[in-house]
This record gives C-alpha cells, sequence and structure tokens, in this order.
C-alpha cells in the first residue's frame, strides 16, 4: 500500500491532475465509498485533504466512519466538474492517524473544528485513475475518453508492452499511465 507521497513521487503529473479535481472547488470534495458490515457499498460526500505528505480525511461519529475503523477498504471519486465529464478516482485502505501533532497540523491545515467528534484517517493508494473525456465541445460518439491507471508496484507484478516502434507503454514501475477506456 503506497502512501499518497510515494504515489505521487512515482507520477507527479498524475497526482497533480487527481489532487486538481478533488481540489477544484477550494478545499477538496470528493464522494468515499466505504464497505457496510454486510458487504454492501456506502457512499457519502467528504472534504479530503491532500498534502505532499498524504492523503487525508477527517470523518465525524457516523456509519462510514465506522465502516473505515472495521474494515478500512476505501474508495474515493472526485466531484464533476461543471464544465466536462472528467473524473478522478483513488482507492486503498484507510488508517486512524493517532500522532496528536500530525493531527493538529492537517486540523488547522483542513479547518477541522475542534468541538466536533471528528477522527482523521490516512488514505493509502493502491489505485489511482484519472479520467479525461474532451472539453472543447464535440466529439464523435465513438471516441473514448483518455484515461490514466496507477497501481501500487508492490500489489501486483506485470510484464511492459512494447509498441511497434519499440518504445515502452509502462511508467517507472511497469504501469501503463497513458492507455485508453476499454
Amino acid at each position: 500500500m503506497a502512501s499518497w507521497s510515494e504515489f505521487a513521487a512515482d507520477e507527479p503529473r498524475l497526482a497533480d491532475e487527481i489532487r486538481l479535481l478533488m481540489q477544484q472547488y477550494g478545499p477538496g470534495f470528493g464522494y468515499l465509498a466505504t464497505v457496510r458490515a454486510d458487504g454492501g457499498p456506502r457512499v457519502h460526500p467528504v472534504s479530503p485533504v491532500i498534502t505532499d505528505d498524504g492523503l487525508y480525511c477527517f470523518v465525524v461519529d457516523s456509519p462510514k466512519r465506522r465502516d473505515l475503523e472495521r474494515d478500512g477498504r476505501y474508495a474515493l471519486h472526485s466531484f464533476p466538474p461543471e464544465e466536462s465529464d472528467d473524473e478522478a478516482y483513488v482507492a486503498g485502505r484507510a488508517r486512524p492517524v493517532t500522532d496528536p501533532a500530525r493531527v493538529a497540523r492537517l486540523a488547522e491545515l483542513g479547518r477541522a473544528a475542534p468541538q466536533v467528534d471528528w477522527r482523521l484517517f490516512e488514505f493509502t493508494v493502491d489505485v489511482a485513475m484519472l479520467t479525461r473525456r474532451d472539453q472543447g465541445g464535440f466529439r464523435p460518439a465513438e471516441a473514448r475518453p483518455a484515461v490514466q491507471v496507477w497501481l501500487d508496484p508492490r500489489g501486483t507484478a506485470t510484464a511492459s508492452p512494447i509498441t511497434a516502434a519499440g518504445e515502452s507503454l509502462r511508467g517507472r514501475h511497469g504501469f501503463d499511465t497513458r492507455r485508453t477506456a476499454a
């Protein structure tokens, strides 16, 4: 499980673009999917905090917090922009942050009210995806969006495909970050 900073070091442009979509309205805004006790999905809007050190979220006492405390698996999806259907997605595991200095620093940065019963979670990144659609208006119906995907290199091992010109389509760790949607 990679931290946000490890992911960003490996694919800085992809991380920057995901960060921009998550923070397009100022503070972070997205939809957090968690796993209910019965195995079903639960989705809620949240305000993620993205720093150079990590991807975090303050979660109040709620079913989604209990989901994260019990299971930890999550998916975070950006809120759609007004001018396009672009989207960003990250998924991995959430873990509570217990270091008081780190919690205090992020609470100030994220403007988390001290009187609220929230808990800070750090989200690791197993997969990150960015989908870009044409922003110039008209696009033929058969045109496909441009999709970039990053997978934590510690989670899978794949061979790097080579183009007819002999170029690798893989990033530093062997993952195709320029493929189109299938």
